[in-house]
Formats: structure tokens, C-alpha cells, sequence
């Protein structure tokens, strides 16, 4: 191959040359620029087209063979190694979080998958720059990505997006690219996306339970004061729409671990299960009755909810992850809004 005008290497650039080089193929591949099979200027080509020694080309070329993007055959040269070769199809999964939801999604993910497809996961726990470390270091290694994109400000609040992880995730062509629970208006392209409108469900979730909620005196929103894993303050918008435009009285209350003072006539909207503990712990010394003095709803179901009767809110997270793999095996590129529902169980 005598062509090596494609690999970037700049003289002025502070970046070792060796890292240019790495960089530059390995951006060209995971962009669908390199296909599989595509053969690689030889070490002497591209020292001399480039005026850069050998030994820098030798050190960039193990570099790649070592993160699985390079092979070389004595009668083929240097080529672009298929990272479905061993092992199947390899996904890198980006998990904000590890807790019991992002679990049924895994599951149902995996569960969905064809056996052919290998799924590495990794949990960044909301800091956007264990996520970009992880993603600049897994770029080229893998098929298909799949992001999970939940972060935290300065000022420890939800963001879906910064201009850091944009940068890194336009690296990825929007066909090696999924996101799931979230939505991202900033990548162009038509990325493929199963995820949550964390406003309008919880704003049409209260329309579906207005006949519930007016029977009682006030509405309070118990929301989590988390700076580890943030929740999206679109959660307290969606909630502040649907009180003022159906005039009911309401509160939003900041948890910080501390129980809040629990009135006869209110009814609370948790999103954290501690909250929702202290809540069902003080109704019950109390002595009133949950659903009728007291109202209840909780966020995401779970087994426990299901069996103590606690009316949730809910998105359907095995769902998440079955869509999801639906777009890996059907190579669909649609945006869908995930299912987001109202259970009543009697606790409102």
C-alpha cells in the first residue's frame, strides 16, 4: 500500500508522533473510514512519506496490535484486524450507575442479544471523565457502543451532556453509536436511541392519577439531594407543570437523608427508596390509613413495592434493554420514547 496521505501526523503538534499516528488510524476505523481487511502502509512506507523514524512506527504499530485494531501476515503486511474474529461481536455497554434498574436492563439486554455478540460493561458512576477515558482508551476495540449518558455538574446537578462527552462520542460513527435512557439532541445523525422524557412522563403519569391526587390537600415531591448520582432536575420541571396548570398546592422538598415532617392530607411523589422508607415508617406509627389519610406514590417499580401495595411510577427498564438489542440485530436507526406508566396499587 503506497497511499499514507490518510494517517495525520503533524509536526507542530505537541502529541508524540507515535500517538498521532495511533490516534489517527484508530479514529479512522471506529468513523468507518478503515473498513476491516483494509491494508496499512508498511513501517518502512510510512517512515519515510512521513520523515519519522522506524522505530516511532514500530512503537505505534504494537500499540495498535495490542488493542486488537492492527494484525500483519508475512504475504498480506499490516491490515485492519476484525474485532468480531474471537470471542463474537464485542459491545462496550456505559453504565452511569450500577443499581438494581440498570441491572434488569443488562439482563435484558444480554437476554435479547444473538450468542455471537460479546457485551463488556462498565460503570462510570456519573464523572465524565471516567467515561471519556474509558471510551477514548476502548475506541477501535469494539463493534458497537452503547451509552447510558447520565453526568454530574460542577455543582454535583444532572446533566445529560457536556462538551467534553460530545466530543468523545462524535469520534463514534453514528452507526457504531446506541443511546439508551436518554436522549441527546447534540450528536448529529441519525443515532439510534430508546430512552426517558424525564418531564412529560412524570407529567402525563400525574394527569393519569389527577382523580387520585385531589383528594388530597397538598402534593410534595421528595427529590433526592444525591450528589454521587444525581437525578434529572427535568423530573421537578415536569412535576411544577402539572401543579400549576391543574392548580394544585404543592412542594418540592430537597432529601438529604433526613426524614420530612409527614402530615395527614398530603401526598407524596419519592423517588429514592430510604425516603420512601422513613415516609411508610411514620404513616404506620401514626396509626392512619395509607391510600385514604395519606397518599403514596412511588418512582420505578420493584418486587417489593409490587408486594407491600405501593403505587409507583414507572418506566419499563427490561423493555429498555430488549429495544436496544432489537436495534443491534435489526440495524434500525429509529428514537424511541421508552413506556412510562401509572400502577396503581391502592397508595394513593
Amino acid at each position: 500500500m503506497n497511499d499514507t496521505s490518510f494517517i495525520r501526523i503533524s509536526p507542530n503538534s505537541r502529541v508524540p508522533k507515535y500517538r498521532q499516528i495511533v490516534n489517527s488510524i484508530t479514529e479512522d476505523v471506529n468513523g468507518g473510514k478503515l473498513e476491516i481487511g483494509a491494508r496499512i502502509p508498511s513501517i518502512n512506507e510510512l517512515s519515510e512519506r512521513h520523515y519519522v523514524s522506524r522505530d516511532t512506527v514500530e512503537k505505534a504499530y504494537k500499540i495498535l496490535k495490542e488493542k486488537g485494531i492492527l494484525k500483519s501476515k508475512k504475504s498480506i503486511g499490516y491490515y485492519i484486524a476484525n474485532t468480531m474474529e474471537e470471542g463474537g461481536k464485542k459491545v462496550l455497554l456505559l453504565i452511569n450507575k450500577f443499581s438494581d434498574y440498570k441491572l434488569k436492563i443488562y439482563k435484558a439486554f444480554l437476554a435479547a442479544l444473538d450468542q455471537d455478540f460479546k457485551v463488556d460493561f462498565y460503570v462510570y458512576h456519573c464523572d465524565d471523565q471516567l467515561f471519556v477515558n474509558k471510551l477514548n482508551e476502548s475506541i477501535g476495540q469494539y463493534y458497537l457502543f452503547v451509552v447510558m449518558p447520565h453526568f454530574k455538574n460542577e455543582n454535583d446537578l444532572h446533566v445529560s451532556i457536556n462538551d467534553k462527552v460530545l466530543n468523545v462520542l462524535k469520534k463514534i460513527a453514528p452507526n457504531k453509536l446506541i443511546v439508551m435512557d436518554n436522549k441527546l439532541e447534540e450528536l448529529a445523525g441519525p443515532v439510534p436511541a430508546i430512552y426517558q422524557d424525564f418531564k412529560m412522563d412524570i407529567y402525563y403519569a400525574l394527569i393519569e392519577a389527577n382523580l387520585y391526587i385531589q383528594k388530597y390537600k397538598k402534593l410534595i415531591l421528595i427529590f433526592p439531594a444525591n450528589s454521587l448520582y444525581p437525578h434529572p432536575q427535568e423530573i421537578k420541571i415536569g412535576f411544577r407543570k402539572f401543579c400549576v396548570e391543574n392548580d394544585v398546592d404543592f412542594e418540592i422538598i430537597d432529601s438529604s437523608g433526613e426524614v420530612c415532617d409527614v402530615q395527614k392530607g398530603d401526598a407524596y411523589i419519592v423517588i429514592q427508596e430510604n425516603d420512601l422508607v422513613g415516609i411508610i415508617s411514620q404513616i404506620k406509627e401514626m396509626g392512619v390509613e395509607l391510600g385514604k389519610d395519606i397518599g403514596v406514590i412511588s418512582y420505578n417499580d420493584t418486587p417489593l413495592k409490587q408486594f407491600l401495595g405501593i403505587t409507583v411510577f414507572t418506566t419499563d427498564f427490561e423493555s429498555m434493554g430488549r429495544i436496544a438489542a432489537g436495534f443491534i440485530k435489526s440495524n434500525k436507526k429509529e428514537q424511541l420514547k421508552n413506556e412510562f406508566i401509572f400502577i396503581n396499587r391502592g397508595s394513593i
